[in-house]
């Protein structure tokens, strides 16, 4: 399992690419591409992964992603829930030549870009860029697509309602091979933290020995692998709690937890509530 690297390649016609998915399910596995990604949430709900950041998505959600930053949506509810789809729009920062953005006028729409490393998520009523993006869509003459594109990117760094997904932190740096290893075992750990991880195939997703990869793991991420996946599975739990009513007892075992007692550990330790403060605090805020 690894976060693979997806192939974008605009045609002839085009120097970016307007896509529209309607599936039963999102399908797409954790990846990443060169391209820059606005990608908005007509229907569906589940969660959002980002880099290492996991969040709830539905109607509406509308985002930002840099190049070559993991992502994947994962679609969750009823088997018979109304289908999921999307508006996603790539490209590249060059897609209008090497200097269109150096332009004075393009200055807001460049730092909107370069923030978009950190994975932007627009907050608020997203309806006005909801019609944008579908005119977009529609949009059959190539020119007009430009811009409206242009004029997407215009709105949007214009707007205050927005908030990045995950900050990245200056003093990491590595290179795209090491960046593509680690995103590789980020991988496994967003397909797999809902059931038993072994440290043993996450080291081989990093081709590496088990020690190996556990010192290695800890010097880039400043956790250990353990202590990762118990994050994925704390932050699934938490929002299993404000957002459904299930028993805690199976929030747990939904999380990738085997033993309940455990559970309520973890947690406490990590939330400095138990599970059923936590859910009680939230309700009795709305």
């Amino acid at each position: 399992m690894k976060a693979s690297l997806e192939s974008l390649n605009a045609s002839s016609l085009n120097s970016f690419l307007v896509r529209g998915f309607e599936e039963k399910q999102f399908s797409a596995p954790y990846h990443l591409h060169p391209e820059l990604e606005l990608t908005l949430i007509l229907s569906g709900s589940g969660k959002r992964y980002v880099g290492s950041k996991m969040n709830d998505f539905y109607p509406g959600d509308f985002v930002l992603l840099g190049p070559n930053l993991p992502h994947c949506w994962k679609t969750e509810g009823e088997k018979n829930a109304e289908k999921s789809s999307s508006i996603v729009v790539q490209f590249k920062k060059d897609f209008l030549g090497d200097s269109f953005f150096e332009k004075p006028e393009m200055m807001p729409v460049v730092q909107l870009l370069n923030k978009s490393d950190s994975g932007i998520k627009f907050t608020g009523d997203t309806t006005f860029f909801k019609n944008k993006m579908q005119g977009l869509f529609d949009e059959q003459n190539s020119f007009k697509r430009v811009i409206l594109l242009l004029d997407i990117l215009h709105q949007l760094s214009l707007s205050k309602k927005k908030e990045l997904i995950e900050k990245k932190k200056s003093n990491t740096v590595i290179s795209l091979g090491e960046q593509q290893r680690l995103q590789g075992v980020m991988a496994y750990i967003v397909e797999h933290f809902k059931e038993e991880v072994s440290l043993s195939k996450a080291a081989s997703v990093a081709s590496m020995t088990a020690p190996a990869f556990c010192k290695y793991f800890k010097k880039v991420t400043r956790k250990t692998f353990i202590e990762t996946v118990t994050d994925y599975r704390i932050d699934y739990a938490a929002q299993q709690l404000i957002n459904t009513n299930h028993s805690i007892s199976q929030i747990s075992f939904d999380s990738g937890f085997n033993d309940l007692s455990h559970f309520h550990k973890t947690f406490k330790a990590r939330m400095q509530l138990s599970p059923l403060c936590y859910r009680n605090i939230f309700l009795q805020q709305i």
